[in-house]
């Protein structure tokens, strides 16, 4: 088993994780590959402008769709989230509000990162219970 850091899943805010909204999606690729570890899997003209990356097995999509990018981005599970926020940093990427989360009695070590397309990302690992 490797500590490697992971995409696990994620998970849209709004509506739709394989169309959250961009300007253009060569800029949009291009970010996302070098800042997220991503690699372009498809692209689409129809019904919509759209292009899908991955990682890990997770699909995260962008499209040009008229939606505002700042009202939306994705949760992103992840294992190994210290290892995550060190390759992103290591990436040039700004991550911030490194911190724990609780929800419904669980512990969650997040932080976030704001892409340049205004679109909000907040990445996330359980806390094994008694830590």
């Amino acid at each position: 088993m490797t500590n490697k850091p992971r995409f696990k899943a994620a998970f849209p805010y709004q509506q739709d994780v394989l169309a959250l909204p961009v300007a253009d999606l060569d800029i949009a690729s291009q970010w996302y590959c070098e800042n997220f570890g991503m690699r372009e899997v498809e692209r689409f003209e129809n019904p919509i402008p759209t292009v899908i990356l991955e990682r890990d097995g997770t699909r995260i999509g962008f499209a040009i769709n008229g939606a505002d990018p700042a009202q939306d981005g994705a949760a992103v599970l992840v294992s190994n989230i210290a290892g995550m926020k060190d390759e992103i940093e290591a990436r040039g990427t700004e991550v911030g509000n490194w911190r724990v989360d609780e929800r419904d009695s669980k512990k969650f070590q997040v932080f976030f990162v704001v892409a340049p397309d205004a679109l909000c990302y907040y990445f996330h690992e359980p806390i094994p219970e008694g830590r």
